[in-house]
């Protein structure tokens, strides 16, 4: 193995097919996605040693490595909710800079939707009643209203008002309207936002994530493999992760997520600031989540967030266009959504994002980006500052 450390790219990455997908199985999406990540890098599928899934399975990613015909001698099946991919690149990425893998596969898929219609699921109001956990079930506190409660703190702290929230499925819409694969692309204004149906309050419709299916890949290799791959690499320059609390009763301040943490681990270790940013993927399950993260990474200051938002910044053309294709409020939900945001930033990055495409004031492509996913109910993170 190197005594040094090896730098490490994105190589290949990939979407299966997503929205409403009634007919393959999970590890079909699986597949599909893992097979177009490796045609998109143009690597043989024997350099592939290590492997990292969730999510699937009663082994995973035992079982997932084994339906796509894997034996990898590294292997990760870390479990931090949307923070998940996150987490798992950066575990990926020390495995390769170690010299401890030399491509590592990280791959999801969900029939989250479809296996609801079909009835092969119901919707759970609960993570479970066991662990720290059972004394919270009793009272009927379900993860949209844990979302929901951190919400109304920063509106009472900070005097964050709902059409502010609203904005962020406004702009959120507006960049999926560009975006074909989206499964939500009409526009919506904040009066729509406002005036749907209550889920929690101070949530509506609107300002949550949709349900749907799909799955994504991401490949991950040492540098001396780039000369090789059939597209242009994107670096990986720093990862930051983080957890907090399970239970609401531990966590200090509903107001501050861990990306606080994470973000300011993964800026410090690439050298870079929140102000070199071009582009930012942010988990996006409630429109509160988006505006909080862009606090705690430090794009404003903390309370600063609705009137960040407001202007019209997270759009395509804005200051620092966020979740360019959609995100979760409107492109795809199909569960843990963190690798997706990966795969979008490596494609504003590439310039291969076709209508939703970002481009920098004086017509460049995006130079740097930030994909910061989000885990439990803003109990983990993880971070991932990425260049081309």
């Amino acid at each position: 193995m190197p005594t040094t450390s090896r730098k490490v790219a994105i190589v290949g990455i990939s979407l299966s097919d997503c929205g409403r997908v009634d007919g393959p199985t999970p590890y079909a999406l699986h597949a599909q996605a893992a097979r177009r990540a490796l045609a998109d890098s143009g690597l043989d599928r024997s350099l592939i040693d290590g492997f990292a899934s969730a999510g699937l399975g009663t082994l995973a990613p035992v079982e997932v490595a084994e339906y796509l015909g894997l034996r990898p001698t590294w292997v990760d099946s870390t479990s931090a909710g949307g923070a998940t991919w996150e987490v798992m690149a950066a575990h990926a990425a020390d495995a390769i800079a170690a010299g401890r893998a030399n491509a590592v596969l990280l791959v999801y898929g969900s029939t989250a939707r479809a296996d609801i219609r079909a009835g092969r699921r119901t919707s759970n109001l609960s993570f479970g009643g066991r662990g720290p956990l059972q004394f919270e079930v009793p009272y009927g506190h379900t993860l949209v209203a844990k979302y929901a409660m951190a919400a109304r703190r920063h509106m009472h702290e900070y005097g964050t008002t709902l059409e502010q929230l609203a904005e962020v499925a406004v702009q959120a819409r507006a960049n999926a309207a560009h975006n074909p694969d989206a499964m939500f692309r009409t526009p919506i204004t904040v009066e729509d936002v406002l005036s749907g149906p209550l889920i929690a309050d101070p949530f509506t419709k609107l300002h949550c994530c949709i349900r749907s299916d799909g799955g994504c890949a991401v490949l991950l290799a040492a540098e001396e493999y780039v000369p090789d791959t059939a597209r242009a690499p994107v670096w990986v320059l720093g990862t930051g992760e983080h957890v907090s609390h399970t239970t609401m009763s531990e966590w200090e301040d509903f107001t501050v997520s861990p990306a606080a943490v994470s973000g300011r681990l993964a800026f410090e270790r690439a050298g870079v600031r929140p102000a070199d940013v071009d582009i930012a993927e942010i988990y996006d399950a409630f429109t509160y989540m988006t505006l909080v993260t862009l606090e705690d990474l430090g794009f404003c200051a903390k309370g600063e967030g609705g009137a960040f938002v407001e202007k019209g910044r997270l759009r395509l053309d804005g200051e620092l266009p966020v979740n360019t294709d959609g995100g979760g409020l409107s492109a795809c939900h199909p569960g843990m959504r963190g690798l997706f945001l990966l795969v979008e930033a490596v494609r504003q990055l590439r310039g291969e994002a076709g209508g939703h495409q970002v481009h920098r004031p004086d017509g460049s492509l995006p130079e740097l980006a930030v994909a910061s996913g989000t885990g439990g109910w803003f109990c983990s993170a993880g971070t991932v500052v990425l260049s081309r």
